[in-house]
């Protein structure tokens, strides 16, 4: 297990297969600055081919409150586009980058923190979480990519209703509504984000690509595209050596069968 700290706002851990990106500004409740957003997008388009699965996480009492707003500078409309765009790669890092992410929640999960949080693959929240996007009260419009992600997550309507009327979801209304998959008792997201994480980086490499940067295509794609899509797809993967090897030890009996959960 190594520990780095990437910046005074982001650290790495490596545990075996599974990478640890942990947001370290406490005091700002892990509020996002533009030296976080860089630092995130150098992260995750780093990672060396011993990591095959990562998770993110918040430092304190919170997951991420969102934009620091006590760093925003005034832009003219030119200079904002481009700072939406930087947001826009680094979450794409997020969402495209080499391995499938698990995002572990607590607390707020709120503006540019659930824009991050929207841009994983899995989000593990604990029962202190709660989800807000305060931008239609403070004047301006999500940046970060929430626009496309979050929708995906709970669709237009919820999107639209939380920004007009600054509703908050708490943590078992946002499971139920999509913000998250697993829910889990109040300082057992880490715990849970790692299991999963542990359990992902077994996972064929292949598969795990398939599912992270083809699966999100194919559901923009017409039902037509969408099939040939897929069928391509199934076709590289199962002629990997890797899923030849799993399928027959499956055949031999040596592989675990599905069980009822």
């Amino acid at each position: 297990m190594s520990i780095a700290s990437i910046s005074a706002d982001l650290s790495l851990e490596i545990r075996g297969a599974v990478a640890i990106v942990r947001l370290t500004r406490a005091a700002k409740r892990n509020a996002i600055n533009d030296g976080l957003v860089l630092s995130l997008r150098n992260v995750f388009e780093g990672f060396g081919p011993e990591v095959k699965a990562a998770v993110i996480e918040g430092e304190g009492e919170h997951f991420c409150a969102g934009l620091d707003l006590s760093e925003i500078s005034e832009r003219d409309a030119v200079q904002g586009m481009h700072h939406s765009r930087m947001w826009h790669k680094a979450l794409e890092a997020v969402q495209f980058g080499p391995v499938p992410v698990i995002a572990a929640l607590h607390g707020a999960v709120v503006g540019g923190g659930l824009e991050l949080a929207s841009a994983t693959h899995i989000r593990v929240a604990d029962e202190s979480t709660f989800y807000a996007l305060p931008e239609g009260s403070r004047g301006i419009f999500v940046g970060g990519g929430g626009s496309v992600r979050v929708p995906r997550l709970v669709g237009v309507a919820r999107m639209t209703d939380m920004m007009l009327t600054g509703r908050v979801y708490n943590a078992q209304d946002g499971e139920r509504a999509g913000f998250a998959q697993y829910l889990v008792p109040q300082g057992q997201a880490l715990n849970k984000a790692i299991e999963l994480a542990e359990k992902i980086a077994q996972n064929a490499p292949t598969t795990n690509f398939a599912l992270t940067h083809v699966l999100p295509r194919i559901a923009d794609q017409s039902a037509d595209h969408g099939l040939m899509t897929e069928a391509l797809m199934a076709a590289i993967a199962q002629s990997a050596p890797e899923a030849k090897e799993r399928v027959k030890a499956f055949l031999e009996g040596r592989a675990n069968k599905v069980q009822k959960g």
